[in-house]
């Protein structure tokens, strides 16, 4: 994997729709969410996700509501399953989001 996340979903997206993943939570609540992108940073792996809309609306990101942001997951092994995580510290959740956040429009300003 490269250290520059790839958003090869917008390119697949528009041929094949989007690719959703459902999750159940540690309270048993099942979410679906809008894979983004996968991407490494300090040698561990991320992905990047949004929620995904059931009714196939258009989320309404000037709603503060903090469902419709983004969502970054750690990818785990354990017993050689790949498991997704939160992230750990507040800290750790900036430093992921700001590194994702400057590659993925350093990407977006250089097809222009």
């Amino acid at each position: 994997m490269s250290d520059k996340p790839r958003n090869d979903a917008d390119e697949m997206g528009e041929a094949f729709g989007p690719t959703l993943y459902s999750l159940t939570s540690e309270d048993g609540e099942e979410v679906t969410l809008e894979y983004i992108d996968t991407f490494e940073y300090n040698g561990q792996c991320y992905i990047a996700f949004l929620p995904a809309e059931s009714d196939g609306a258009e989320p309404d990101f000037t709603d503060e509501d903090e469902e419709y942001g983004l969502i970054l997951m750690r990818v785990i092994v354990e017993n050689g399953e790949e498991l997704l995580t939160t992230l750990d510290s507040d800290e750790e959740i900036e430093e992921v989001y700001q590194y994702y956040v400057d590659n993925f429009f350093d990407d977006d300003e250089e097809d222009e």
